[in-house]
């Protein structure tokens, strides 16, 4: 089926999260801790709560972590507010920064700080968004099932996937955000593992880079890779 794949988006996030589990344990923490607030601890009547769980445990985060922090957040003092930035990177390239933040003064200066460093530029509310769609992504590698690509296919789209895309070396499976908790919770029944799953921010169009722009946009990913209260990326750079 028809999509694009972010395979190797994902592969080189994987990577750096092999790199720096802990600070990404700590955003995943944040997360779980702004859920929590939100709607409580119990994920069955916790949606969010439930979405950011499965998450936790694409990046490979353990239960008794997982656990531990939901039942620390029920007794937090500690409160975050979650914000949208949309800029441009190079050749502009649409880039959409969610963060959390206990200070917006500080994290807006940090984000136009990095867009600024790395050729890019900072830009209002709404200057990109139009550009991607709202989805639950579900992605599996090949190797780690023994279902074959029609099965999965069957399987996925019976429970409410909306769109199932197969490349080289994963399958790629598309949820409406509503439908995201139940597949996910369904496919993982079925014994599956995921090396990526939440509700994402999906590009309608891409753009190519060429070797420099490629090197401004890693840089600019990077950057905001690195800020503490900057908690998911999404662009529409095709990747080669």
């Amino acid at each position: 089926m028809s999509g694009h794949s972010k395979w190797h988006n994902i592969q080189a996030k994987k990577g750096k999260a092999d790199a720096a589990r802990g600070r990404i344990f700590t955003k995943l923490g944040r997360e779980l801790l702004i859920a929590v607030k939100e709607g409580g601890p119990d994920p069955a009547g916790n949606s969010k709560l439930k979405n950011v769980i499965a998450k936790c445990k694409a990046a490979n985060m353990p239960n008794d972590t997982i656990n531990n922090a939901i039942r620390k957040a029920s007794t937090s003092n500690e409160n975050y507010e979650e914000i949208t930035y949309e800029g441009y990177g190079p050749n502009g390239v649409a880039v959409i920064v969610e963060a959390s933040t206990d200070n917006k003064n500080r994290t807006a200066a940090d984000v136009r700080h990095v867009f600024d460093k790395a050729g890019g530029n900072l830009g209002t509310t709404g200057c990109v968004s139009y550009m991607f769609n709202k989805k639950g992504v579900i992605v599996i590698e090949k190797e780690s099932t023994n279902m074959d690509e029609e099965e999965l296919m069957m399987l996925a789209l019976d429970l409410g996937a909306e769109d199932f895309e197969a490349s080289e070396e994963i399958y790629e499976i598309t949820t409406a955000p509503a439908d995201f908790s139940n597949v996910s919770e369904k496919l993982e029944e079925a014994g599956l593992t995921f090396i990526e799953a939440g509700v994402q921010m999906v590009p309608t169009t891409t753009v190519s880079l060429d070797e420099k722009g490629i090197e401004k946009m890693e840089r600019l990913i990077e950057r905001l890779e690195e800020l503490d209260d900057v908690s998911n990326i999404y662009h529409n750079w095709e990747q080669e």
